[in-house]
């Protein structure tokens, strides 16, 4: 009873919870750092043009640039867990910008692998497992929801960044549009950064919902497990294989959705906007199933994603209009947007926090291994065939194999 008015106390005198300001924060670095990264398809044909390399050679840039975020996010997710969010989330920014900054000033396709590739990669690295494992600790209850609205950043900038950058490649060219970009970003991911915190003890807090019903909150896996024990847990590998297909399905869709729609005649802007109508529906699908997971579960929700993106990717095969390809977009993002959402929810509720940011880091790395091949096969299919019907099927694969992996995941019990 005294613990119990001591609290009502502390919540009165704490009117205002510094969780929101991590999730605000979240969201915009998301938005920013996602938004560049997923432009990369509208300054594709514009570098392939000048330089004449073929769509592989292109694309195969993205490739290293997500295997070198999925090895550097382990690290950086450590780090988390022992320096705190603010300063990895400062160096991943600094090297972000400056990697854009410095790919206007590409001839050689051995610097677009060494910028887009090394230093755009680790700058990326600090993009999900830093701030969703930080988002995971800020929050017992409404977790699934909360780190839906940090995630719609990647919706948001999808939105957001990729016609800005189409508008100012039509008005400069690639070159200027890179250093613009680069210095936004720079300076909008690194002043955001310092607001970060690694957890409520910081600031005189505790999570929220952390006293409340705690039993149905991850109640005796919220100390949780390291990375050596979870290794030695099949779901572990169950869940890596299942972001793996996670990646290359999202991944390789949105790096290749705008020379596609190209190719079939649409205009440089309408296939950017296409590529903001998948941020429509990643925005949406982030909130929507984010919340629901709560409710029923990250399982369920898992299952549904994959089978909206299954029923986008198979829309492919039979499109005829214009408009069809605007409406993929939209399901496709909505499947995928909230299966990215749920990946930190379904480590803490699998694994627990003691060792999230590690975990996180992992299975961001399975991810990033998916998303590598991912374009790099798209596009190498696309050279051979001249057509991205085999790269479709080869997604359709994929997600068939991740929805069927995410049938068989379960809540692991007793951990501790």
């Amino acid at each position: 009873m005294l613990s119990k008015e001591i609290q009502q106390s502390q919540n009165s005198k704490q009117k205002f919870f510094y969780g929101y300001v991590i999730v605000v924060a979240a969201l915009c670095i998301t938005t920013m750092m996602y938004g560049t990264r997923l432009s990369f398809g509208v300054f594709f044909k514009p570098v392939l043009n000048d330089f004449g390399w073929s769509r592989a050679l292109t694309s195969g840039a993205l490739s290293l640039s997500v295997v070198i975020q999925g090895l550097s996010a382990m690290v950086m997710g450590n780090l988390t867990d022992r320096l705190g969010p603010r300063k990895v989330m400062t160096i991943c920014g600094g090297l972000l910008g400056v990697g854009y900054l410095l790919m206007s000033q590409i001839n050689q396709v051995w610097q677009l692998y060494v910028l887009y590739g090394v230093i755009i990669g680790v700058g990326m690295s600090g993009v999900f497992a830093p701030l969703m494992s930080t988002v995971a600790r800020w929050f017992v209850k409404k977790r699934g929801m909360m780190t839906g609205i940090a995630m719609t950043g990647i919706g948001v900038g999808t939105v957001i960044v990729p016609p800005i950058a189409n508008y100012l490649i039509s008005i400069y060219d690639w070159r200027i549009s890179y250093i613009l970009v680069g210095a936004i970003a720079l300076v909008i991911v690194v002043a955001i950064a310092q607001l970060l915190k690694r957890d409520p003890s910081q600031m005189g807090q505790v999570a929220y919902g952390e006293n409340e019903g705690r039993e149905q909150y991850t109640n005796k896996n919220e100390k949780g497990v390291s990375l050596k024990v979870a290794t030695h847990v099949g779901r572990f590998w169950v869940a890596f294989g299942m972001f793996v297909c996670l990646g290359v399905c999202l991944v390789g869709w949105q790096a290749h959705i705008i020379p596609y729609a190209t190719d079939l005649g649409i205009s440089a802007a309408s296939a950017a906007n296409i590529l903001a109508a998948l941020g429509v529906g990643h925005l949406a699908g982030g909130i929507v199933l984010g919340n629901a997971s709560d409710k029923f579960g990250n399982r369920r929700a898992f299952v549904i994603s994959f089978i909206l993106m299954l029923v986008s990717l198979i829309g492919l095969l039979l499109l005829k209009n214009v408009w069809m390809l605007y409406l993929l977009a939209i399901v496709f993002g909505f499947g995928g947007g909230a299966a990215a959402t749920l990946m930190s929810p379904l480590v803490a509720e699998l694994f627990g926090l003691s060792s999230h940011g590690l975990i996180l880091g992992m299975m961001s790395f399975s991810f990033t291994l998916g998303a590598a091949l991912g374009p790099f096969l798209d596009g190498y299919t696309f050279d051979i065939t001249g057509s991205y019907q085999l790269a479709f099927l080869i997604s359709i694969i994929f997600s068939i194999v991740g929805l069927i992996l995410s049938f068989t995941i379960r809540p692991i019990k007793n951990l501790n």
